[in-house]
């Protein structure tokens, strides 16, 4: 390998140069001559601190392990004719999963013979997926699997997201909380300020006169 392709410490191109020459500006700048393309020709290497490389590129791993989040499946089943007050509860069930950022499966349990009638699961199921547009959209459409119609749900937004805003939220009424309670110290302040007890008047010599007296 008589020549390499050397790239400076910031990025920039030096260009091909010997081995020899580049390991010369390692040494002279304190660097380590580090090889970041063996297939090129001539092979690339790159001027750079390579303890801090490998410490930065760890950082880079745990970071997005940090933000990496499990994907959840929760699972919402319903009955083809449910009533109105019971599908309202389980709306509200689904709206919440979606907005914590979580995918829904939603699962009608067909019985008897109202296996006979798909439509009602398809129409049911299309009404839910409208209803909650707003926090999530059709990820898997409608399909039968045995004796149940599936559908999936995917969140508009992403679970990070989604936990971002809960704890702004919750820093918000924390901050609300904070401050009712300051402004109920202040009256409590003030209240005892306004009611706090004077010291006696003195008694002046009129207040030693006798009422019954005559002057």
């Amino acid at each position: 390998m008589p020549e390499v392709r050397l790239v400076g410490p910031n990025g920039e191109q030096v260009g091909i140069v010997r081995i020899e020459q580049a390991l010369q500006l390692a040494r002279e700048h304190d660097l380590d001559l580090v090889e970041v393309a063996a297939a090129a020709r001539p092979p690339v290497v790159k001027l750079m601190d390579y303890g801090k490389f490998k410490y930065e590129n760890a950082q880079k791993a745990r970071e997005s392990r940090r933000n990496q989040t499990n994907t959840v499946i929760k699972e919402m089943k319903l009955r083809p004719k449910i009533d109105e007050h019971d599908y309202e509860t389980k709306k509200g069930h689904v709206v919440r999963f979606l907005k914590g950022g979580d995918k829904v499966k939603i699962t009608i349990m067909f019985r008897g013979r109202e296996q006979s009638k798909p439509e009602l699961g398809a129409n049911l199921l299309k009404r839910l997926a409208g209803d909650v547009e707003e926090f999530g959209f059709i990820e898997s459409a409608p399909k039968l699997d045995g004796r149940n119609m599936l559908m999936v749900l995917g969140p508009t937004r992403k679970k990070t997201e989604a936990r971002a805003d809960e704890k702004a939220e919750r820093d918000r009424r924390m901050a609300e909380r904070a401050a009712a309670q300051e402004s109920e110290r202040e009256l409590e302040a003030q209240y005892r300020a306004s009611h706090k007890t004077t010291s006696k008047k003195k008694r002046g010599p009129a207040d030693n006169l006798d009422p019954d007296v005559d002057l």
